[in-house]
């Protein structure tokens, strides 16, 4: 009897070993995925703001900082904190909604260059292997099942006729909040990616 259950604690300790190293690959996917997605969204971002004038930078600024992302409406960490006390679901959860949330908006970074054609394809790619990694824990069926609720406001005024400056506007808005978010994503992928490492220093 005493052999049976030992072989059995071997098995479940292979099996539960297994399922670590499956999603240490995902995470290790994963994380690659919007690190590459996040340098893209930094270069774009500078680009732009390279080509602009010096008082276009401040007034742009100044707009943004007064303004929000669309993806403002996903409850997400108010810092790092509460980032490193979330549960790795909760981070897969926002992590999900937050590249969702980019689906149409990212048709509109597009074109021009071939960087910018990588946008939706590898967004697409990321949101693949984060539905997933959620998908494999057991008890993460309840809490994705809200995200398909989640219904975001077309993205800012970006649908509207616009002229010169707001088109110059909505791109910086643009540009900047697809770096904010994949930041965020970044980083969260992150610390859930470290919670399969006991002895790994999870701290940002």
């Amino acid at each position: 009897m005493d052999r049976v259950i030992l072989l059995l604690s071997i098995l479940s300790l292979g099996v539960s070993s297994q399922s670590i190293t499956d999603s240490q690959r995902l995470f290790s996917i994963a994380v690659s995925r919007v690190q590459h997605l996040h340098l893209l969204a930094q270069r774009l971002f500078s680009d732009f703001e390279s080509s602009l004038q010096t008082e276009e930078q401040r007034q742009l600024n100044k707009i943004f900082l007064q303004d929000f992302c669309n993806s403002d409406y996903i409850i997400s960490p108010i810092d790092k904190h509460e980032t490193q006390r979330s549960s790795v679901l909760k981070l897969l959860s926002i992590s999900y909604r937050l590249v969702e949330s980019w689906d149409i908006p990212s048709r509109s970074l597009s074109g021009g260059s071939a960087p910018r054609n990588q946008i939706s394809p590898k967004l697409s790619e990321l949101r693949t292997g984060i539905l997933l990694l959620i998908r494999a824990n057991q008890d993460g069926a309840e809490m994705f099942a809200d995200s398909s609720a989640l219904q975001l406001a077309p993205y800012g005024n970006y649908y509207q006729s616009l002229g010169a400056d707001d088109s110059l506007r909505r791109s910086y808005e643009l540009l900047a909040c697809f770096k904010k978010d994949m930041h965020k994503v970044e980083t969260y992928l992150t610390v859930a990616k470290c919670r399969l490492s006991p002895e790994a220093n999870c701290t940002l």
